[in-house]
């Protein structure tokens, strides 16, 4: 049988020690053939915080691990029985259904994305409010028109003396109003 993917549905706030608790007892049992990786997806963002750039993750499945493995009674029992672990998501309780490996690569590249160029942790839409917090526009109010992700960038309208003004600025310079 080959590996699969399955997700596992774990308390919110405690994915990274159920995925640690979940290779310890893989390693206790001497089941490290019928398992493959066991992964939190987080993604890195990027925030500004007191004026300075921060990094941070960000699970963007929060509650969920994923787990590669072989189906059976012994590794279902082993994931089942791991502290903090409610069960599996898809399919029946006594046996779950794996996601396609469609899935698994888009959550898979996901992850390798977030590490390579990290997201703002704030996303903005056009038409949205925003208040400008740094630069020669401090304390000003616009109106998002355009957003660059790749530059990390926004295009916003900003009213001066009675006049919208068109302004480009980065992320961290604006905040949702």
């Amino acid at each position: 049988m080959a590996m699969r993917w399955y997700v596992v549905h774990a308390y919110s706030g405690y994915e990274k020690k159920v995925a640690t608790a979940l290779q310890e007892r893989i390693e206790l049992h001497g089941m490290q053939d019928r398992f493959g990786e066991v992964l939190v997806p987080t993604e890195e963002v990027v925030e500004m915080r007191g004026g300075q750039k921060r990094r941070s993750e960000r699970k963007f499945f929060p509650g969920y691990v994923l787990v590669q493995m072989e189906l059976g009674d012994d590794s279902w029992h082993l994931v089942k029985e791991t502290p903090r672990v409610m069960g599996f998501i898809g399919g029946t309780a006594d046996t779950p259904a794996p996601i396609t490996e469609a899935e698994a690569n888009a959550i898979l590249q996901r992850v390798e994305q977030g590490v390579e160029a990290p997201r703002p942790k704030t996303l903005f839409e056009p038409g949205e409010m925003v208040r400008v917090i740094d630069g020669p526009f401090n304390d000003f109010n616009g109106v998002v028109e355009e957003v660059n992700y790749e530059k990390s960038r926004l295009n916003v309208a900003v009213l001066i003396f009675g006049r919208s003004t068109p302004v480009e600025l980065e992320f961290g310079q604006v905040e949702k109003a």
